[in-house]
């Protein structure tokens, strides 16, 4: 035979090797920014009745939202 069958010969050790977990990279290592104070992009899941409460003045919610997480940090260390 000069080329191998297209079918594997075991189907068992076939579908063995299709659900075989494959293993996943490694998260990469996060080093803090070089610079201080540099905003991160985040995603966080937040109350509808607070975003309400950050959001009704306008523009400017998110930073509203970071002054107060600020002061809260400031107040507890």
């Amino acid at each position: 035979m000069a080329t191998p069958p297209r079918r594997p010969t075991n189907p068992f050790a076939a579908a063995e090797a299709a659900f075989k977990p494959v293993k996943k990279p490694a998260a990469p290592i996060r080093e803090p920014s070089a610079a201080p104070n540099v905003r991160e992009l985040v995603s966080i899941r937040i109350d509808r009745a607070v975003l309400d409460h950050f959001q009704e003045d306008g523009p400017g919610w998110q930073d509203r939202i970071n002054d107060a997480l600020r002061q809260w940090v400031a107040a507890k260390g």
